[in-house]
């Protein structure tokens, strides 16, 4: 009986001990899936703040774009840059903060926005916003973006007339002309018009796309008759043995008009200091017909030409040497007339501008007596020529020429002349040259041309972009109106 009592009072200890341990065991579940809940209520809570932070640091971005358009759009470059240098902009000697509203809920955080405004002769900036909540203002986004005005060297060709590319032509880059494109070549990106269609002056016939082609599909023989399939109303093909990426049109125009303030500005820019400025004067009562620069490096030889071959253009006399001029780095050399060009540069960046705007005739730029080569492809080295009127390559050019620049016809041509002469009749007295290649960028108001459909001239046309110029043109190199973004990333 005793024995029965004593198991008893066994058992109902070892209950409450078991019963001690399950409820330590719940409680401790309990608790840990409170802490859980409380924790994940947190963490959404912060997470929303996060969210609220970045798009408020967004904001602030959009805020800056307003600001700029506000202050800059459809503005010169000489207000642009008066605007960065004299105006103190926002965000540029110190921070710039302003309170976020909600429309809701009135104020409910902040952004602070920095700039780090363009250097000199570039329009790129970068504004760097950071925003926070006021609920968590210890969580913070910051956004960074890269502001810029494009630039007339983003595009391999640019032009603002008909345009016809012919076999042997590759293109490595965006080609778009404000007039109708024929493209018979091989384009590695996108081709683009401004208008749908347009009837080609090389042919009889109807109107075609705004960009076709004559190759032929079905064996790559190129035709010169007006070609159905290329024009209304049948459907646009693809045609990727010819238009890699693809062709678009009618795509807006790019206004060559605003070149002509540009020109001024760069004068000025020349001769306050920011470059190399020749006159036209008279060299020991000679003749000045414009300058032969030739480029050594960092240095360059400069003289005036006082006598040269207006049919082929070839240079007869030239006097009054200057050796070892320095390169301006990122600066102009502005001749107030015509330019020879050639040589090599090495670590500089510069613009070349030939522009008579003291009265008289315009001016051209004169390029193929010698290569005009980077030493550098990284960016270190760019040359941009600008020409008030054309930018040609003279009769007695290189057989196999190479330019590395970036070249901006004002309201000329960028090309070279037919220079087989009236009743030839055998290749013997034909002009026939080999390969030119380009690498940069060319712009040009005129229709371009370095070969002729008898198949004179440059026998094969090699286009490329020089993507450096995408972000870092040539200094002081005309640009477009407005801001855009092009990088934007969350730091």
């Amino acid at each position: 009986m005793k024995n029965e009592i004593k198991n008893k009072k066994n058992l109902k200890g070892s209950a409450l001990a078991y019963a001690l341990i399950i409820m330590a065991i719940v409680l401790i579940i309990l608790t840990s899936m409170l802490s859980y809940i409380v924790s994940q209520i947190k963490f959404s809570a912060n997470r929303v703040e996060k969210e609220k932070a970045l798009q408020i640091a967004e904001a602030g971005i959009y805020f800056y774009r307003w600001y700029l358009a506000h202050k800059t759009a459809g503005k010169s470059a000489q207000d642009v840059e008066n605007f960065w240098q004299n105006e103190n902009p926002l965000g540029v000697s110190s921070p710039y903060a302003q309170n976020f509203s909600d429309p809701e809920g009135g104020i409910i955080g902040e952004y602070e926005i920095e700039v780090q405004a363009p250097s000199a002769g570039s329009t790129v900036a970068i504004v760097k916003s950071t925003g926070w909540t006021n609920k968590e203002p210890q969580l913070k986004r910051t956004i960074q973006v890269r502001f810029r005005r494009p630039s007339w060297s983003e595009y391999a060709v640019l032009a603002n007339d008909i345009m016809r590319f012919g076999e042997n032509t590759e293109v490595f880059g965006k080609l778009h002309s404000n007039c109708g494109i024929r493209f018979d070549g091989l384009a590695h990106n996108i081709i683009s018009s401004s208008v749908a269609t347009y009837d080609d002056p090389d042919h009889s016939g109807g109107n075609e796309f705004g960009v076709h082609t004559h190759v032929d599909p079905s064996n790559g023989s190129v035709g010169n008759g007006f070609v159905e399939d290329e024009a209304p109303p049948s459907l646009l093909q693809d045609r990727p043995d010819v238009f890699e990426v693809g062709r678009q049109f009618p795509v807006p125009t790019v206004n060559f008009n605003g070149l002509v303030s540009d020109l001024n500005f760069l004068k000025s820019e020349a001769q306050s200091g920011n470059g190399i400025y020749y006159n036209n004067n008279k060299c020991d009562n000679k003749k000045n017909a414009g300058r032969h620069i030739v480029l050594n490096g960092t240095t360059m030889t400069v003289s005036i030409v006082t006598d040269y071959n207006n049919a082929n253009y070839s240079i007869k006399k030239e006097d009054c040497f200057s050796n070892n001029v320095p390169i301006p780095q990122n600066g102009i050399v502005f001749v107030e007339n015509n330019i020879w060009l050639e040589g090599t540069i090495n670590g500089r960046r510069v613009t070349f501008v030939a522009a008579n705007l003291v009265g008289g005739e315009t001016a051209s730029v004169y390029m193929g007596m010698d290569n005009l080569l980077y030493t550098n492809f990284d960016g270190t080295d760019v040359i941009g020529i600008l020409a008030q009127e054309d930018i040609e390559i003279v009769k007695d050019s290189l057989d196999d020429l190479t330019i590395d620049a970036a070249l901006l016809s004002q309201s000329g041509r960028v090309g070279r002349n037919y220079y087989t002469p009236f009743g030839c009749s055998s290749q013997s007295c034909e002009d026939h040259k080999g390969t030119i290649t380009i690498n940069g960028a060319m712009a040009t108001f005129l229709r371009y041309g370095f070969a002729y459909t008898n198949g004179t001239g440059y026998s094969y046309r090699i286009l490329n972009f020089d993507n450096n110029l995408l972000y870092y043109p040539p200094p002081y190199f005309p640009t477009g109106t407005d801001y855009y973004i092009d990088l934007w990333e969350e730091l």
